[in-house]
Formats: C-alpha cells, structure tokens, sequence
C-alpha cells in the first residue's frame, strides 16, 4: 500500500481552479502578476497556492510544461512529414501565433531562455526542435546560411510582440527575408 494520500475533491478543484487562473492571467498579463493575485482570483488563498506550486517558477512549469509537450510533438510530426523548409517555417509560424496570444509564453521565449528549461523540465526539448529544423533547411539551401538561432529567436520575439491581427503580413516579410534567394 502507498503511503501518498489521493488529495480530497476540493483541494483538486482548486489546484484546477489556480491553473486555470494564472494560465488566463499569465497570457493576458504577461509573467509580473503575483501570487497574491492570481489567488485573489481564483477564489483561494496564497497559503492554498503555495502548497500545490511552491513557488511561481512551479506555477508556470505546470501551465507551460503542457503545452511544450504538444508543441514538441507538433514539431517532430512536421520534420516526419514535410520537407524541411516547410516544417521550419511551419513551426516558425505556430510558435509565433502561439506567443503573440499569449503574453507569459511570449516573455519566456524572450532571451533569458526560461523557456528552454521548462522545457527541460518536462522533457520538451521545442527549443532544440526548432534548432534541428532550422539546420535542416539552411542544409537543404532554402534558408539562409548567414541566419544564427539566436537570430531566429530574436525574429521570432520581435514578431510575438505584434499583438495586433493579423500577424500575417508581419510573419510574410520576416519569412521571406529568410529565405536563400536565386
């Protein structure tokens, strides 16, 4: 028999409850909202949000880890399945539409490189990906040779920052000035 105790139904809601709260306010508000506040608004108190994520960073590894998961898988799913430049451009695209929805994840993805560990964390390496994917369609000569990674997350943050629709335009310049021309 184990000795971890099932937690009681309402200590599990309002685990869920505090997700869904910071989840919402980290993408409206960006990372600075404390504790305090998302447990104001989620109905419970700080002492409740301490003991299910012990400190903000646990906060957001639980809100985040998921969604490095299946944006991961996202991306392997395109190196399978379509050429590399297009996989490159095509996660390129969906991770910027992804932070320019979300402030919290547009503010990891800046050049602290947060979200990198998180991802480590949750043995989602979306960073690495992106990195293989790039290689692939400078290799393949389709992108640019002279384009470091570092530039592509720099792009790449630039274009989150639009937070104006449609990002369209924004993401056809900067795709096109990385392409290899002939």
């Amino acid at each position: 028999m184990s000795d971890e105790r099932v937690p009681r139904a309402d200590a599990r809601r309002n685990r869920a409850r505090v997700l869904e709260v910071a989840a919402e306010v980290f993408a409206t508000e960006g990372l600075s909202v404390p504790v305090h506040e998302i447990a104001r608004r989620a109905g419970v108190g700080t002492g409740t949000v301490s003991r299910h994520f012990p400190t903000k960073e646990d906060l957001l590894t639980a809100i985040v880890s998921a969604r490095l998961v299946k944006l991961t898988a996202e991306a392997d799913e395109l190196a399978r399945r379509e050429d590399p430049v297009t996989a490159f451009f095509a996660l390129f695209t969906a991770l910027v539409r992804e932070g320019a929805a979300d402030c919290g994840l547009a503010e990891l993805a800046g050049a602290d490189r947060r979200l990198d560990a998180i991802g480590e964390r949750a043995g989602a390496d979306l960073c690495g990906r992106l990195h293989e994917l790039l290689a692939a369609a400078q290799k393949s000569g389709d992108v640019r040779a002279d384009v470091s990674y570092a530039d592509i997350r720099a792009l790449m943050s630039a274009c989150m920052a639009r937070k104006e629709d449609p990002l369209g335009p924004i993401l056809a310049v900067v795709t096109d000035g990385l392409r290899t021309r002939s």
